[in-house]
């Protein structure tokens, strides 16, 4: 064999192993078991960003009392923990929460372009678990 084919099966080897290794680490040794997310009643939803609050106000209404549901937006230059959607229009969402350095920062999108990370996080004594306020626009009557 020569040095070449020695060196090349040696570095199968080593990367063989600790891709394993790595791969091994990533893999809960007990994977929890998830409850099956209840549907939202969504007699009347007429839109996409109707069908987002209605699973955001699902998944925090199934809270416990020591919980709170973090939802993290991606502005495109930072990371923002929602605390509160304006909807002013079906299409348009206000998300108002806090970024990075703690700057109340507003993000305005179209709700169907928002991509939200939610995490249920428990909290630590004494302090209170965070709510996430909603607020939708009244629909105009003439």
């Amino acid at each position: 064999m020569a040095f070449g084919d020695i060196t090349k099966q040696f570095a199968k080897q080593a990367l063989g192993n600790s891709a394993k290794s790595v791969l091994d680490s990533l893999r809960p040794s007990e994977v929890p078991k998830l409850d099956s997310p209840q549907l939202a009643e969504h007699a009347s939803v007429e839109s996409v960003g109707a069908t987002i609050l209605a699973e955001l106000r699902a998944m925090q209404n199934a809270l416990k009392e020591d919980s709170e549901l973090v939802v993290l937006a991606h502005t495109g230059f930072e990371m923002l923990r929602v605390l509160e959607f304006y909807v002013p229009s079906p299409q348009v969402a206000v998300l108002i929460g806090i970024d990075t350095e703690k700057n109340v920062t507003r993000f305005i999108t179209r709700i169907d372009s928002a991509q939200l990370t939610c995490k249920v996080m428990k909290v630590q004594p004494p302090a209170a678990p965070v709510r996430i306020n909603f607020i939708t626009s009244k629909p105009k009557t003439a």
